[in-house]
């Protein structure tokens, strides 16, 4: 039996919509109809073979996560365990573990737009650096709508002081931090404004975080105070340079969080919370709507702040 789908036949070409296999269904799973995916940039990148948990098989499906119908009415969140049978398709055989059900009324567009790039900081401010009621969190690339939100995370989750910091003056703005900082005004504006934070919640890499450690760390006042450093994102560059003295002179511990940092069974624990979360509208992003038939024309649009495209299929 055939479905239509988001095809990658290229990691040069942006997906086509071709007719597909429909995947067999297994013990433990369950085939869903899909009415909403998110265009991510976690999907761009496996679509394109550059995610680091990428296989490098073609043809795939892209999409890690979605939101479905099972058979018996009931709407679902769900996320892939396959990198090569993705969600960006009419149907999608899902394992009962890694779903969960969806209030009625629920914004089945919103979720999905939503969940992928809050989840990231929701799982690292809970399982990775549990933030304590009063915590100070910095937000290096607050002006990506991952980095936004997570501004809106840490909040809810008790943060006493947020500060966004971004490249991209405009769209500080627009962020709901209690301070912000332009990383053009360079490390020593970083500084004056975050060297006390507790934890900082890390979208760049590269370069301005090599510049962020070490000017945070020599400008805190007591540096046998604890800063937690999670890295999540590399839109800045894959790599750093980093001096062996930050990680002596100072209590300084850096991690990271993804897939493999944290387990599965962790990630889905997370998901009925945050469902509930958006549902309320406290962390939220707006759909942007599109025929999962135009996903060529849908994969050249801009991301926008504030928005992320959503591909549906019915």
């Amino acid at each position: 039996m055939k479905m239509n789908a988001a095809v990658v036949t290229s990691f040069d070409e942006p997906p086509h919509y071709l007719p597909f296999e429909t995947p067999e269904v297994k013990d433990g799973q369950e085939l869903i109809d899909v009415l909403a995916v998110g265009l991510h940039p976690r999907v761009r990148t496996g679509a394109a073979g550059r995610h680091y948990t990428s296989s490098g098989t073609l043809p795939m499906i892209p999409g890690v996560d979605g939101v479905g119908r099972r058979a018996d009415g009931a709407a679902v969140y769900f996320v892939a365990d396959d990198d090569i049978i993705g969600t960006m398709a009419e149907k999608v055989v899902v394992d009962r573990r890694r779903m969960v059900e969806l209030p009625a009324h629920v914004d089945v567009a919103g979720v999905a737009a939503a969940m992928n790039p809050a989840m990231s900081s929701w799982v690292a401010l809970r399982r990775r650096v549990p933030i304590q009621p009063g915590q100070s969190v910095l937000v290096l690339g607050a002006t990506g709508n991952a980095g936004a939100m997570a501004v809106q995370v840490a909040k809810r989750l008790g943060a006493g002081r947020v500060v966004g910091a971004g490249r991209n003056a405009e769209r500080l703005a627009t962020v709901a931090a209690d301070e912000v900082v332009a990383l053009g005004d360079g490390p020593d504006a970083l500084a004056a404004a975050a060297a006390e934070v507790d934890i900082v919640i890390d979208y760049l890499w590269g370069k301005p975080a090599a510049e962020a450690i070490m000017a945070l760390l020599t400008a805190r006042a007591d540096r046998s105070r604890q800063l937690d450093w999670i890295q999540i994102g590399s839109m800045a560059g894959p790599t750093i340079e980093l001096p062996s003295v930050a990680l002596r002179s100072a209590n300084f511990r850096l991690q990271g969080n993804g897939q493999g940092a944290v387990s599965a069974r962790a990630y889905l624990a997370e998901l009925p919370a945050l469902v509930e979360e958006i549902d309320a509208g406290t962390i939220a992003v707006t759909p942007r709507v599109r025929p999962l038939a135009d996903v060529e024309q849908a994969w050249a649009e801009p991301d926008v702040p504030g928005e992320r495209i959503v591909l549906a299929p019915q």
